[in-house]
C-alpha cells in the first residue's frame, strides 16, 4: 500500500506489508477519498462503508475522524469554497473593469479544469448544504466583489448604483453556468470560452441603456 497524502510532510510508517499513518495523514487520505466518491455520485449515494473500503480501514475509523458521512461532506465542501474563492480572489488584480472580467471568467475555468472533483462537489445539490455553505456562497462572494466594482462604474456612467447588485448577479451567474456547461463538453478551448463570456458581458455593459424598458410591456 503507498500514500502520497500528508500534512506534516513525515512518511507513512511501514509495520511488515501495511502501513501506519497518523491521525493527520489519515485524515487526509479519508477526505481525498471521500471528495472523489462525493464528486462521482454526490452526498446520498456516497456511504461510509465505500469510503472506509476504499481506504482500507475499518467504519469506526471514518467515524472517529468526522462523526459520520455528514462531517467528512462538511470538510470537503468547506474546503472547496474557500480553495474557489481564493482562486477567484487572488486574480483579480487588474484596474480596468474589463480586464477584472477576464480574470475573474479565467480564474473559475482554471478552477474546472484543475480541481474537477471539487467543482462536481460543490455543484452537485445536498439537502444538508444551504445557500452558506456551497457553491451558492462563492458566488454571493464574487458576486458582491463585482457589485462595489460595477457600482464605481455605475457611477461615472451616470447609471443608478442601486442596480450594481442586480448587474453583478446576472453576470457570475452568467460566467458560472456557462462554468457548469465547459465542466460536461470541454470545448471550445478555455480561453475561448472565456474571452467570449467576456465579449458578450463587457460589449453589453459599455451600451446599457441608462432607462431600459421591456418592449412587450410598453403601452401602445
Amino acid at each position: 500500500m503507498t500514500e502520497s497524502l500528508s500534512t506534516n510532510g513525515a512518511a507513512p510508517v511501514k509495520t511488515g506489508s501495511r502501513v501506519r499513518m497518523s491521525a493527520a495523514q489519515r485524515r487526509e487520505q479519508l477526505i481525498a477519498i471521500g471528495r472523489q466518491l462525493f464528486a462521482e455520485r454526490g452526498f446520498d449515494a456516497t456511504s461510509i462503508e465505500e469510503v472506509a473500503s476504499r481506504a482500507k480501514v475499518s467504519k469506526p475509523v471514518v467515524y472517529e475522524h468526522f462523526g459520520g458521512k455528514e462531517g467528512l461532506y462538511a470538510v470537503v465542501v468547506d474546503r472547496e469554497v474557500r480553495a474557489l474563492l481564493d482562486r477567484i480572489t487572488n486574480a483579480l488584480t487588474a484596474g480596468h473593469p474589463r480586464e477584472l472580467l477576464e480574470q475573474a471568467a479565467l480564474a473559475l475555468l482554471d478552477y474546472i479544469e484543475s480541481e474537477t472533483d471539487g467543482f462536481r462537489v460543490l455543484v452537485r445539490e445536498s439537502p444538508l448544504m444551504s445557500a452558506t455553505g456551497n457553491f451558492s456562497s462563492v458566488l454571493n462572494d464574487v458576486a458582491h466583489q463585482v457589485e462595489h466594482i460595477l457600482g464605481a462604474e455605475f457611477k461615472t456612467r451616470g447609471y443608478d448604483p442601486k442596480l450594481a447588485e442586480l448587474y453583478s448577479q446576472a453576470l457570475v451567474g452568467m460566467v458560472a453556468l456557462t462554468g457548469r456547461w465547459w465542466l460536461e463538453v470541454r470545448k471550445p478551448r478555455k480561453d475561448t470560452v472565456a474571452t467570449h463570456l467576456v465579449n458578450l458581458a463587457w460589449n453589453g455593459l459599455s451600451h446599457l441603456e441608462a432607462k431600459p424598458a421591456l418592449l412587450t410591456r410598453q403601452t401602445k
